[in-house]
Order: C-alpha cells, then sequence, then structure tokens
C-alpha cells in the first residue's frame, strides 16, 4: 500500500484488507463517472409495500466507498506534517510562518523511515532548518538536504529516536482525468486538513509557477497553506505534491506529479543538487503564421530560433529554423515538454534528435552536456495585426552593441517602432537587432531594405531577431 506506520504492522495489514474488500466498488464506480450524491438520488425508491432492499443496498454500496476514503484518510494523517522555517537566529520567523497560510508555512510529507520529508521550495525559502509538526502534536526541527528551484521541490531530513509513519509514491503515468484524490494539508492553519476530489487535468504547463511545469489539476480543495502536502490516489499513494492555487477560480489546484519529484528528491538526496542536460537551443512555439513559413503544421514541434556557439546542439548540425518534432522517440509539442524530456536525460548521454529543416524529417544524434544556471529559451507573444511595418533601422555598431547588451558585430538594429503599428502589435521594440529576412541573412540597412523590397504585395515578412542574449522568430503581415 502507499501509507505505511512501520509502528503497525496489524493496522497496515487490515487496511489492505479493507482495501481488497472495498477498492473494487470505488473503481467500478469511478468508472462509471458516478459521484456518491447523484448516486444516492438515483437509488431506486420503495414502493408502498414493496421491497424495500434496494435502497439498503445502494445504502451500503455508499458506506463501503466511504469506508475506503475515511480510512485513507485516517492512514494518511500521520504521515503529513506541518513546517515552519527557522530564521538563521534559531527562531521562528514570527512575521511570517506563524501567520495562518502566512508564506513561508506549509505541509510536507513523510517518504522514509530515514524521517526525510517533501515540500514544496517557496515553503522552505532560504532556511536552513525548519520546525516540523507531527499529527500527535509532538515537534522535532529538520535540516534541509537541498532545494530545487526550478521545480519547487524541497528535501528535509529528520533526526528523531522513533519510527516514524511515511507514505510511498505513485506512478503519476498512470493518473487519469476523473480520478478521485485527496488533498492533505495546513490551509489557513487548520492542521492536517483532509479534502477529497477529482483529478481535473493532467499536463498543465505555462501556469509560470516553475521552469518545468506539468501539472496534475485537481478540484480538491487547495488553499494558502497547503503547498507541499501530499496529493493521494485512493490507494494511499502519494501521486501529486500540491503547490500552487488560482487565486481568482474555484475548484482549481496544481499538484507536482509524483515522477518528476521522486526524480528530484533522488538527486537531492545522492549529490545534494539537482543535474539535467542541455541540448544548447532557444525555441519557441510554432504558430499557424510560423508554420507556414517553414512548410509544417502547428501540431508538427517546436522552432529554433537560436543556437548557441560550443554547445550539443551546435557541435551536432542543428540550425536556427529548424523544427524539432521528437527527442529519443518521444513527440515534442511544447517548448515545455522539450525543457522536461531533456531535462530528465543524463548530461553526457547522447539524445536522438528528430528535425524537420526544409521539408525534410531527419535524426541527428546529439551528445547532451549539463545545463549551465541562466540558460534560457526564448519566446515573444505572438499578436497579429495589419498595416506598415512601423520600424526605423540603422546599422549596428560597436557603441550601439554595448549598449543594447549584444554580443552580434553586424546586423539591423531597431531604432524606433511606432505604436499602434505591425512592429508594435508583434512585440519588437528598440534595441532588437534583425538578423533575417524570410530565412535571408541581413547585415545592413541596405540587405534589409531590398529583402523586404523583395517580398510579394501582401506577403508576409519572416524576421529572426536577437534581443541582448535571445533570439526569436516573428512574422509580420504586410498589407
Amino acid at each position: 500500500m502507499g501509507l505505511t506506520d512501520t509502528g503497525d504492522r496489524h493496522q497496515s495489514s487490515s487496511w489492505d484488507a479493507r482495501c481488497r474488500r472495498h477498492l473494487p466498488v470505488a473503481v467500478a464506480l469511478l468508472g462509471l463517472g458516478v459521484l456518491p450524491a447523484p448516486l444516492l438520488a438515483a437509488a431506486p425508491a420503495a414502493t408502498p409495500g414493496g421491497p424495500t432492499h434496494d435502497v439498503s443496498s445502494g445504502l451500503k454500496l455508499l458506506e463501503q466507498i466511504q469506508d475506503v476514503i475515511t480510512d485513507l484518510a485516517e492512514r494518511a494523517g500521520p504521515a503529513v506534517v506541518n513546517i515552519f522555517p527557522v530564521q538563521a537566529s534559531g527562531t521562528l520567523d514570527q512575521g511570517r510562518e506563524r501567520q495562518p497560510g502566512g508564506t513561508g508555512s506549509g505541509a510536507g510529507v513523510i517518504i522514509d523511515r530515514q524521517g526525510h520529508i517533501v515540500t514544496n521550495n517557496h515553503v522552505v525559502g532560504d532556511a536552513a532548518e525548519v520546525e516540523v509538526r507531527f499529527s500527535d502534536r509532538t515537534k522535532a526541527i529538520a535540516q534541509v538536504v537541498g532545494r530545487d528551484q526550478d521545480t519547487d521541490l524541497a528535501v528535509l531530513k529528520l533526526a528523531v529516536p522513533r519510527d516514524l509513519p511515511y507514505a510511498n509514491f505513485g506512478d503519476s503515468s498512470t493518473v487519469r482525468v476523473g480520478q478521485w484524490v485527496l488533498a492533505v494539508g495546513n490551509p489557513f492553519g487548520l492542521e492536517r486538513t483532509v479534502t477529497l476530489g477529482v483529478v481535473s487535468g493532467v499536463g498543465r504547463e505555462n501556469i509560470n509557477l516553475s521552469r518545468y511545469e506539468n501539472f496534475i489539476q485537481t478540484d480538491a480543495s487547495i488553499n494558502p497553506g497547503n503547498s507541499g502536502g501530499p496529493l493521494f490516489n485512493l490507494r494511499g499513494e502519494v501521486i501529486g505534491i500540491n503547490t500552487a492555487i488560482i487565486n481568482f477560480a474555484q475548484g482549481i489546484g496544481f499538484a507536482i506529479p509524483s515522477n518528476m519529484a521522486k526524480q528530484v528528491v533522488q538527486q537531492l538526496l545522492t549529490r545534494g543538487r539537482v543535474v539535467r542536460a542541455w541540448l544548447g537551443v532557444g525555441i519557441q512555439p510554432l504558430t499557424a503564421e510560423l508554420a507556414k513559413k517553414f512548410g509544417v503544421t502547428e501540431t508538427d514541434g517546436v522552432l529554433v530560433n537560436e543556437v548557441f556557439d560550443g554547445d550539443p546542439a551546435a557541435a551536432s548540425g542543428i540550425h536556427p529554423g529548424d523544427v524539432i518534432t521528437k527527442i529519443n522517440r518521444t513527440a515534442i509539442d511544447s517548448p515545455n515538454r522539450l525543457s522536461r524530456v531533456v531535462a530528465t536525460l543524463d548530461p553526457g548521454s547522447t539524445a536522438k534528435v528528430e528535425i524537420i529543416r526544409d521539408g525534410h524529417r531527419r535524426e541527428i544524434e546529439v551528445a547532451l552536456s549539463e545545463r549551465r544556471d541562466g540558460a534560457v529559451l526564448a519566446s515573444v507573444p505572438q499578436v497579429h495585426a495589419d498595416g506598415k511595418l512601423g520600424l526605423d533601422v540603422q546599422d549596428l555598431t560597436a557603441a550601439l552593441a554595448e549598449k543594447f547588451k549584444l554580443k552580434e558585430t553586424h546586423g539591423v538594429l531597431v531604432s524606433k517602432v511606432d505604436r499602434g503599428t505591425l512592429a508594435h502589435a508583434e512585440g519588437l521594440r528598440e534595441g532588437d537587432l534583425i538578423k533575417e529576412v524570410n530565412r535571408t541573412e541581413v547585415n545592413s540597412v541596405g540587405e534589409f531594405t531590398a529583402a523586404v523590397a523583395r517580398a510579394r504585395r501582401g506577403e508576409s515578412l519572416l524576421l529572426r531577431v536577437i534581443r541582448e542574449s535571445r533570439a526569436f522568430y516573428v512574422v509580420l503581415k504586410t498589407g
């Protein structure tokens, strides 16, 4: 089972027996998408003088499901702890952590008999140790073993002279929309609150909460103070670490999938930090206009807008303008997915990268390196409009390159963007450096003007632009 209490083997076996008896019923109902209240309402009513066994059977069925949920809630409690970071002075931060649901206070889950705890990085903050409060009201100090800001996870270590209850990770790849889950945490200071709900979405990204996003979405109530707490399936396995809510929406919470958490935890415990592979490209999503320019469809992959000198992609022959469709046979349909897939690979390993170049598919082997801090994957908002370009340009000089933090020595610098024009609507701004027009390199204003003039009336322009150390493609529709 997912939950383990090293101090009570009899209760564990009893829990197993109850689950074997009741879970088939719950699973059957979940498969039908039936919730308890509608099921009760739909139960056959007894006719005057007629049998009442149909109503009794319906109630018994609901009570069996209820037993599964209440047993899980009882078993989940001891493995879930409340966390309050400790200041360098050794005292609790009274201004933050003591406030119900305040920034820095949250929950965590014990994951092994050695006393390791998983929680959110934003719960721990910069603290080196935290105060942990157990379900029996006792307290202990835990050391921060490691943290990973890119996934918002942290690992703590307790040193207590007793066996601790703990929960096991489940396989988040098997999570399905509609399955029941329990969220356990410390919302608004209400310790070990248990809420029941369903998985309302999987693979959620672009929430802008962390670098690597693949969230499980749930309507099980998650509130301030739930951060770092576990999301359980009905078998008592941790399938997610609750991390955030949408403040203006009800019933929308997000959890980091357990498979991602397991990988991060393993590295933090063995290395003290997380090491990820690095491909060495800047990427952006394919829009309909970009896809048309590159002869692909929007769903084909992601567009490479920059290849960094000396990095694996450059050494392997990947070029700007290539569309990456697969990595090790895993389909790539968004920049976020590419980042996640590469991050799961080991530095030094070889990845098979499938690309589309000039309408032809090919596979390139890339020897990955270790990701360096501060690497940026570029993208810009895509908003389309009609009208003139609305650009003033000039040749790049050394002084201008220094002013706008450009490493390039040649190109066409955007010196002015008129508001309300096409260039402004597409997100271009002063200091952007235009390097290509319709896949042709331009190094001067004369070359830029000639390339624009060659475009037929009504034909869109594909620009490759560099902004500081970032590159991106943008399509301008000429009127």
